[in-house]
């Protein structure tokens, strides 16, 4: 065969085979956009059983399941129950030892698994929601007695900013300084959509005026607010400060993006049985708001649960469940709900039930909040 023979047949197998490169390509390219955007999705590690060692249950969960977690996380919100975070006594041949299980240094061991550069804030509160780890249609929790926890754990997603922020009571201030506020991405931010914000302390002197001073700049701006009262915070990477701790204050997170899509639905104190709470549920799901890559909060008073429902138990997260079959669902029973009925929908309008701005501090009410992230 001539050389231009050979040539020739080498350039119709090569146009024969240019197809099947393409296709290839496109499979390959396909399937690291898939891997990218499961990457990209946030997980969780939660507990709803008391630890066979001496730490904290949620600690031992994290030793045996972050190992197992996909995704390096970039921000971790954790929150455990307060009796046995920072309660809990050990106990040798009936008699109770002095020490106690330190808040603090429970904290450290719980800090110490996570990578060293992730933001982290971590709370304290009387009860605890969670949902079983890995499980997105396995039925939430509300553990309202009991040691139980969990940790949400958010990589670095396209499109979202997740900051940690910290405002303390300062005696020698009476008002926030707006460069915090700007700092924390609470202004001159046109991508804020949601504000997670946890009072504490806030039995102190001065704290609900300090509270209402905050919640009510944020009510002026286009976002979902949603949130409580907490018994303390206990993350040591938002501000290890002793005067903050000591102090009441406002610890939270903000979702920054344009992907973002929240809506909240306040369930008070005319929703007393099922069939109330499942309307409660339906005015949520009227939001139209992605079940993929959404998580779901729950911000109850300690008066509700069980006792509030005639003794029926886990009768929110389960009206939640119904209409949210694979949104996983977390929060906690505390001393105040934070939030009321509004909608950021996809085109990222506020739509508010009224013209005057919402009341958004409460006792003895639920706050349920929905975050997709994109």
């Amino acid at each position: 065969m001539t050389a231009s023979g050979c040539c020739f047949q080498a350039y119709l197998f090569t146009t024969a085979l240019l197809p099947l490169c393409f296709s290839v390509c496109q499979l390959w390219r396909e399937c690291s956009r898939r891997l990218l955007r499961t990457r990209q999705s946030f997980a969780w590690v939660s507990t709803a059983e008391s630890s066979s060692s001496s730490n904290h249950a949620l600690v031992q969960a994290l030793e045996e399941e972050l190992e197992k977690v996909q995704v390096l996380p970039q921000t971790v919100f954790y929150i455990a129950d307060a009796e046995t975070f920072s309660g809990h006594e050990e106990h040798c041949h009936g008699q109770k030892k002095a020490r106690r299980r330190n808040s603090k240094e429970t904290a450290i061991a719980l800090e110490k698994l996570l990578p060293k550069r992730c933001q982290v804030l971590g709370l304290v509160t009387p009860g605890i929601v969670v949902t079983p780890t890995g499980s997105r249609s396995g039925r939430p929790l509300e553990i309202e007695d009991g040691e139980a926890g969990f940790a949400l754990l958010f990589p670095k997603i396209d499109g979202v900013k997740i900051q940690t922020f910290h405002f303390f009571k300062d005696p020698k201030s009476k008002v926030v300084d707006e460069s915090q506020f700007a700092e924390a991405g609470l202004k001159n931010n046109p991508d804020l959509r949601v504000v997670l914000l946890f009072g504490y302390n806030t039995w102190k002197s001065g704290a609900t005026r300090f509270l209402h001073q905050i919640v009510n700049r944020l009510n002026e701006k286009s976002i979902i607010l949603a949130g409580g009262h907490v018994d303390s915070f206990t993350s040591l990477t938002s501000e290890n400060n002793s005067q903050a701790a000591d102090s009441c204050g406002v610890v939270g997170l903000t979702f920054s993006g344009p992907q973002i899509q929240s809506a909240t639905v306040l369930l008070d104190q005319d929703v007393v049985n099922e069939k109330t709470a499942e309307a409660a549920m339906q005015r949520l799901k009227a939001a139209s708001i992605p079940e993929r890559n959404t998580v779901g909060f729950m911000f109850a008073c300690v008066g509700r649960g069980y006792q509030h429902y005639k003794s029926k138990r886990n009768l929110e997260a389960d009206a939640f469940r119904k209409f949210f079959p694979t949104v996983p669902l977390f929060g906690f029973f505390g001393h105040g709900e934070i939030g009321c009925d509004r909608i950021v929908t996809g085109n990222f309008i506020l739509r508010e039930c009224n013209n005057v701005k919402d009341d958004l501090l409460h006792g003895y009410t639920t706050v349920m909040t929905l975050i997709h992230l994109g």
